[in-house]
């Protein structure tokens, strides 16, 4: 006998099976084709403090993506990123046509600034060419005290900044994270290691520290999917909102030995900030600010937006002392000499 000959109803659903395959392959190629044509551009991807910059971009690079880093100059750290199939761009925040040519094809932008004056000029600057190379999204590095009556200068200039990005029509996020993890390096670690102690004028106010690299799990989220946030501001915190009483209690925990935090007056942080070379007048005043809101409570509050949009549970301040030990130890010569 011959072959069955398929009825009518059994080939439309053949042809109905074999043309929706067909599309969502043909989506899926599409998407494939879009993803190895967006350009990433990340401000800050040789920086230093928090390091948010330099993992987003790593972030960004380990999911095959076109990373373009907007960097200073050419250092190891940028020699590393491009090791890592980045692409640099060299220039300055504070140059028109630096920024031109930096954000030349780009679709999706991180952009952060550092604790310095000169933040407006830089975000005018990115929103308007944005603006004309037709930037799509950007995920913007602001902190939790930015508001216009703020003391610091620094939280005044980024709500103001804030509001530029706001105003350009390209799709923004804010992120204001409280008190980096990192900081515990400056702030804790030379005292610590040197008389177990800590110095600071925090009063017994709490904060939930988060890791650079928390951070820029969110941003990576943010920016491979930024449609469903433009137009929001994300607090991103670490797991607990501890006192620095509390986390010298972490401290102690982790080291095996007493640490203890001695509360001091802001004027006093003013008198200490001022001895260090690189601290500014206008980082004098806004980490006196900041402590100022830090007493009064500011700080405290904890989120679940790294979990929910970076996909991972925060780094704990514990886990971090833990990673980070030597650097709270004491020094080799105290051992020496006991």
């Amino acid at each position: 006998m011959g072959r069955r000959i398929a009825r009518s109803d059994e080939l439309a659903d053949r042809i109905a099976s074999i043309s929706v395959t067909g599309l969502l392959n043909d989506r899926k190629k599409m998407k494939m084709a879009q993803s190895n044509s967006t350009r990433y551009l990340i401000v800050g991807a040789g920086g230093s403090h928090g390091a948010t910059g330099n993992h987003v971009a790593r972030q960004l690079l380990a999911r095959g993506l076109h990373v373009r880093a907007f960097v200073r100059k050419v250092d190891a750290r940028a020699e590393q990123l491009k090791a890592l199939g980045a692409e640099l761009a060299v220039g300055d925040l504070h140059d028109f046509s630096d920024v031109q040519t930096a954000l030349d094809g780009v679709q999706h932008a991180y952009f952060t600034y550092p604790l310095a004056d000169g933040l407006l000029l830089a975000t005018a600057n990115f929103a308007v060419v944005g603006t004309r190379t037709g930037l799509q999204s950007i995920v913007n590095m602001s902190q939790i005290t930015a508001r216009p009556d703020h003391g610091s200068p620094a939280a005044r200039q980024h709500w103001l900044a804030e509001r530029v990005f706001d105003w350009s029509g390209i799709g923004v996020t804010h992120l204001r994270p409280p008190f980096f993890l990192e900081n515990l390096f400056n702030v804790a670690a030379p005292t610590v290691g040197t008389e177990a102690k800590m110095y600071l004028p925090y009063g017994q106010g709490r904060h939930a520290p988060i890791s650079g690299v928390d951070i820029a799990r969110v941003a990576v989220g943010i920016l491979t999917d930024p449609s469903p946030h433009h137009g929001k501001t994300y607090v991103p915190t670490g797991p607990a909102a501890l006192t620095m009483t509390e986390q010298a209690g972490v401290f102690s925990r982790v080291l095996d030995r007493g640490v203890e935090y001695v509360d001091i007056p802001v004027e006093r942080w003013r008198q200490i900030l001022s001895t260090i070379p690189v601290m500014s007048p206008y980082l004098i005043e806004h980490l006196s600010h900041v402590a100022v809101s830090h007493q009064n409570g500011e700080f405290d509050v904890v989120t679940e937006v790294v979990e929910t949009i970076g996909g991972t549970p925060p780094q704990s301040i514990e886990a971090f002392i833990r990673d980070h030990r030597t650097v709270f130890e004491p020094p080799r010569d105290a051992h020496l000499s006991a």
